[in-house]
């Protein structure tokens, strides 16, 4: 691949080298659009949500849309900006319910730490150029993370997909719910926060869930 840097951890490989044909096609649009575009996330973090998770071991995926398109904030982690960057909107009010939730109050936005412990910080499209949010949402992404979802779900049970607002949840069909748990409300947007997000506590739901299934419940606290 010209543009795409396959730096996912092992655990991946398969699921990847499955994908090759398709990654190929998506970097060959994307080397073709570096020309004229900035891009986010930078090149080596296209893949970062795949580096401190296993494939075997993920209990939890949180499903973005695609990354932050503002100078710096893209990381490769759904949601997640690096620390010192202002935080955007919606991590805002994720950590507000966090607060409400479990009393944890983070003070800078970096997720790194709910991602080493397998939880997948997945966008469904994984890059995007600058100022221009959803400019990548048809150059292939969106098939290489649905196959990933439906992969995830094959692959043992009792995993919990968070799903927030109707984009995130018009992947459920993927999701076997009968292995699986789904948490769902609408998306942390201030636009939709009030309409159900505030109050629907899915930090101590996740817990609860992998508590009662016998998995390693999440440390959410980030400091």
């Amino acid at each position: 691949m010209d543009f795409l840097i396959d730096n996912w951890n092992e655990s991946w490989d398969d699921f990847f080298a499955s994908q090759r044909s398709l990654l190929e096609k998506i970097d060959a649009k994307l080397s073709s659009r570096g020309i004229n575009e900035t891009i986010f996330p930078k090149v080596e973090n296209v893949f970062r949500a795949f580096q401190p998770t296993d494939s075997q071991k993920t209990s939890v995926v949180i499903l973005g849309q695609d990354p932050y398109h503002g100078d710096g904030e893209a990381m490769g982690l759904s949601f997640s900006v690096p620390k010192g960057v202002k935080l955007p909107p919606s991590l805002k009010n994720i950590f507000k319910e966090l607060s409400s939730d479990l009393g944890s109050t983070p003070t800078n936005g970096d997720l790194t730490k709910w991602a080493s412990q397998n939880v997948l910080l997945l966008n469904s499209i994984l890059t995007v150029a600058k100022n221009s949010p959803a400019s990548h949402s048809k150059i292939g992404w969106q098939d290489l993370t649905d196959r990933l979802i439906s992969y995830l779900s094959a692959t043992s049970n009792g995993k919990v997909f968070v799903l927030w607002g109707n984009f995130a949840q018009s992947k459920r069909n993927l999701i076997d719910e009968a292995r699986h748990a789904i948490i769902q409300s609408p998306h942390p947007s201030p636009l939709s926060a009030n309409k159900g997000f505030f109050g629907s506590r899915p930090f101590s739901r996740i817990n609860g869930f992998l508590k009662s299934t016998n998995q390693k419940e999440i440390n959410w606290n980030l400091e």
